[in-house]
């Protein structure tokens, strides 16, 4: 088993709250995550995923993502060949694909860094994610390849 450790970066919303940020890459270009344990699963912006994806293909997402400020929003599928943490990287990574707007919105108004993506509990759990927010890391624990019995676990 192998560990990647990640730093954290606060973003201060309003006076009394924040968001928890990580950089990463998308296909090999950086990318900043927002940290979201409430979250069941990882969401990427559908219109900002094209300058990862550049031919993109979509797929309509046969459920209604809910969450992020709304009860039911559409979604698409796509895959994302590879999403980078630390060490750790996720090939093939069947991705769900929302409208970020308001997030994006909300950001520039409080001059934040744009956000490529949300990572939830999927991902969080699958790599046995840890917060630790007084040295302000995330550790991601993930399988050696020959240890690939440890992925039909999680």
């Amino acid at each position: 088993m192998k560990i990647t450790t990640l730093p954290l970066i606060f973003l201060s919303i309003d006076d009394d709250g924040m968001h928890i940020m990580v950089k990463g890459l998308i296909n090999g270009l950086p990318a900043n995550f927002i940290v979201d344990t409430g979250a069941s699963r990882s969401v990427f912006d559908q219109v900002g995923i094209k300058k990862y994806i550049p031919d993109l293909t979509l797929e309509e997402n046969e459920k209604l993502s809910s969450g992020l400020g709304t009860n039911t929003m559409p979604s698409h599928v796509t895959v994302i060949e590879s999403i980078t943490l630390g060490q750790l990287v996720v090939s093939d990574y069947s991705a769900i694909l929302i409208d970020l707007t308001h997030v994006h919105q909300s950001y520039q108004a409080l001059q934040l860094p744009e956000i490529n993506g949300v990572l939830g509990g999927d991902l969080l759990w699958k790599y046995r994610a840890a917060i630790n927010y007084k040295a302000q890391t995330l550790k991601l624990s993930y399988a050696y390849k020959s240890d690939a019995y440890l992925d039909a676990i999680f």
